[in-house]
């Protein structure tokens, strides 16, 4: 215990690393197999191997984005710029988003029962609140008010949070996608579909740019954690 307390906020910066590392690279994984999915030629049974191969994939990514803020927080409770979360506050943060991610594991190993499309939904749910609350935070800070204390130097950290906030937008709508891929393959293994065939392959190739976007996003993230430029 001596060790965790005197290593704490090192050991939370490894793993938030880590969790970086999974989040970006789980999602280049998901984005290379998406290929497979959509793609004709190969029987249904061979496009839904891939797209089990993608679920299993993503779940990493989706585990790394969950545990990013929870980590962040922690680590800016340790800077001093999350003052809320002094004493019991940060058990209760961490209580927060390990339902949050109970919810995540919920949804990958039910993600063929329409329990687990609900479970799915419902945390999706979640994230629209979040999303405002952590951009409303962010530029209160910038402000000079509100529940995070940056102040001139660490703006780094309320901007850090600001694009947090718009990859898990970015993120919602590619768990839409993943989500639609589930409903929609139940359809096609009842016969070819044209409609669906297409739909699907809309819906990849808008998920394809907007995982461009979100490579650069999570990318600058990394940088403003890591440089701190302002």
């Amino acid at each position: 215990m001596e060790f965790l307390a005197n290593n704490e906020l090192a050991i939370l910066r490894w793993v938030h690393i880590l969790a970086m590392v999974y989040w970006l690279g789980g999602e280049w994984g998901v984005f290379q197999t998406s290929y497979h999915v959509t793609n004709r030629a190969l029987p249904l049974d061979e496009r839904k191997r891939h797209m089990e191969t993608a679920y299993r994939i993503d779940i990493l990514a989706r585990t790394g984005i969950v545990l990013l803020l929870p980590l962040g927080l922690h680590m800016g409770k340790l800077y001093g710029f999350v003052p809320l979360l002094e004493g019991a506050g940060v058990w209760w943060m961490w209580l927060f988003f390990a339902i949050w991610l109970a919810m995540t594991w919920t949804a990958f190993f039910k993600r063929e029962t329409d329990l687990g499309l609900k479970v799915t939904r419902t945390e999706e749910l979640l994230r629209y609140p979040l999303i405002l609350a952590l951009i409303a935070s962010a530029f209160l800070a910038f402000g000079g008010s509100g529940p995070i204390e940056s102040g001139q130097g660490n703006n780094w950290y309320p901007a850090k949070m600001a694009l947090y906030a718009f990859a898990l937008c970015i993120g919602l709508f590619l768990r839409l996608v993943m989500r639609r891929w589930t409903e929609r393959f139940r359809i096609l293994a009842m016969g070819p579909d044209a409609a669906q065939e297409a739909a699907l392959e809309r819906e990849i190739a808008q998920a394809r740019f907007a995982a461009y976007v979100y490579w650069i996003t999570i990318a600058s993230v990394c940088f403003l954690g890591a440089v701190k430029p302002f």
